[in-house]
């Protein structure tokens, strides 16, 4: 199963293209879409440059994002990640 992701032009937020053809920021709202309908949805979805850039196809798997790409898609879908795994040298 696949779904439509972008970033919306005027805030950036990560949407989903939904099964009405319009956009959400909710994951759950997304359309499922089989490999015969992904391409067509996502040359539609591509066409609204006014709403949404850099629309690409995503895997789901389990209601969520699966597929090679999965840890990038989830840190999309979550936010921005902050903090540093490198210990801070004390003075």
């Amino acid at each position: 199963m696949k779904t439509v992701t972008a970033n919306r032009l005027t805030d950036g937020r990560v949407i989903y293209r939904t099964v009405s053809g319009s956009w959400s920021t909710d994951l759950s709202d997304a359309a499922r879409l089989d490999a015969d309908e992904a391409d067509a949805v996502l040359e539609a979805a591509s066409d609204e440059t006014h709403i949404a850039v850099g629309a690409y196809l995503i895997e789901l798997e389990d209601e969520k994002p699966g597929g090679q790409k999965w840890r990038r898609e989830g840190i999309r879908l979550s936010g921005p990640t902050t903090g540093s795994t490198h210990a801070q040298a004390t003075a």
